[in-house]
């Protein structure tokens, strides 16, 4: 969706009337790149029978490599996002990790069309990462950056 509102953006008259029968190609595409967005940790909440933190704890192995016990896992707050087209619920969850808990590279389900890449970002650098506006990320990241700040920033010694 993200690569196509960029077509969009720069080529205008690719989407102007156009059909599924009648899509034309574009002679100039863009770098797959302009549709890399940065995001949290996620999932959709599809396994019948397991509670919200158990699909958690699997998605930050399978994503990130990082094996992180239910008892681990902090609820932060739920939320509506995609309010004007799919109107999802998500759950914000906070866990610390080490690299003692890393059992993988991550990296999502390439055959499920994931292409994930960790990207870790330091602290002193997190919240002009979060305004920057030339990063694409979803609002779930800027305003995890943001209660990190308010919740845990300050309880951590002061280097």
């Amino acid at each position: 969706a993200v690569y196509m509102c960029e077509v969009e953006r720069h080529h205008p008259q690719v989407l102007q009337n156009q059909d599924k029968e009648s899509f034309s190609r574009l002679e100039d595409p863009l770098p797959a790149v302009v549709g890399v967005t940065y995001e949290l940790c996620a999932g959709i909440v599809d396994k019948p029978g397991l509670s919200l933190e158990e699909i958690a704890c699997g998605e930050v192995l399978e994503e990130c490599g990082y094996r992180v016990p239910i008892t681990d896992l902090r609820r932060i707050t739920s939320y509506r996002s995609g309010v004007g087209v799919t109107g999802s619920r998500q759950t914000l969850f906070y866990a610390e990790v080490t690299d003692q808990m890393r059992t993988g590279e991550g990296g999502g389900q390439p055959e499920e069309g994931e292409l994930i890449e960790v990207v870790e970002i330091p602290l002193e650098d997190s919240m002009k990462f979060a305004y920057d506006e030339t990063l694409p990320k979803t609002m779930g990241v800027i305003f995890s950056f943001m209660w990190f700040q308010n919740n845990i920033a300050p309880k951590l010694p002061k280097k």
